[in-house]
């Protein structure tokens, strides 16, 4: 595995190599470390990395951490034009998203990890991070969480009414299984204490489908999870689309019950649907 840098940091890991804004970005304190795992994604990363403008950047503090899983296209070349940290994962075999979390928030320089997938990006960018600096520092009506699920919707050029419905029905039911003590949080968001993540271990390396459950799970069963109905992000619902609710749904289900039991998933590889 080889660590590379992007547009604004230094890291002090090996095979590092200086940024292009290494010396500016050196007197910056981050506040909160934005991971963002990444596979074959050149048609979206370079969009979604644009969203994330420096305006944005300085008001609220927070570093860029693009974790790539091996692409063989151009989506580490186009993340080092943005992001301040490029971990590339270069070994012979598939690496599950979960490894790819994990390299991208042992990089991190913050204490609040902000889990985020290239596909996804927020609904509304000041109120995301507000919202999550406001808890970072202790405050608001998510003081006492350690970790919060993030209220998920589909992009506006897509989305149906049976998916609004769909929305609806699973940000209330992930909602609720956080306030009976169950522990759950959807991966195209997840923001975690790293105090908290480091104590579960992170994310499980060998879950292929079903780890952004399985590691709020564990985290349930040692510190308080809230879901955050007013910080929202968009994915695009185009799985549902080929796959259909149902089926989508079926094995998200089996995912879930085989994690819980046999801790590892049904599912062998998760198919990026782009």
């Amino acid at each position: 595995m080889t660590f590379e840098t992007g547009k604004y940091r230094d890291i002090t890991v090996p095979n590092t190599v200086p940024g292009k804004f290494a010396e500016i970005s050196k007197k910056t304190a981050f506040k909160m470390s934005l991971v963002i795992p990444v596979y074959h994604e050149e048609k979206l990363i370079e969009q979604n990395l644009q969203f994330y403008n420096d305006e944005l950047r300085k008001k609220f503090g927070f570093e860029i951490i693009v974790s790539d899983g091996g692409s063989t296209d151009n989506t580490v070349k186009l993340a080092e034009k943005y992001a301040d940290k490029v971990v590339v994962h270069t070994e012979d075999r598939r690496q599950t998203i979960a490894e790819g979390r994990n390299r991208g928030a042992e990089v991190a320089s913050t204490d609040t990890l902000v889990f985020i997938n290239g596909d996804s990006i927020p609904v509304d960018a000041e109120q995301f991070f507000t919202k999550i600096e406001e808890w970072r520092q202790g405050k608001g009506k998510y003081a006492k969480a350690d970790a919060l699920a993030i209220s998920v919707t589909g992009f506006p050029d897509e989305i149906l009414f049976k998916d609004k419905v769909f929305y609806t029905l699973h940000n209330t039911y992930v909602d609720l299984l956080n306030k009976v003590g169950m522990g759950m949080g959807r991966g195209e968001c997840q923001v975690i204490k790293k105090e908290v993540f480091d104590r579960v271990n992170g994310y499980n390396n060998d879950i292929v489908a079903g780890e952004d459950f399985d590691l709020y799970r564990r985290i349930a069963k040692v510190a308080k999870i809230k879901f955050a109905h007013d910080i929202q992000v968009y994915e695009s619902p185009r799985r549902f689309r080929k796959y259909g609710y149902l089926k989508t749904i079926f094995y998200w289900t089996l995912n879930s019950i085989t994690v819980m039991l046999f801790n590892k998933s049904v599912s062998k590889e998760w198919e990026a649907v782009r």
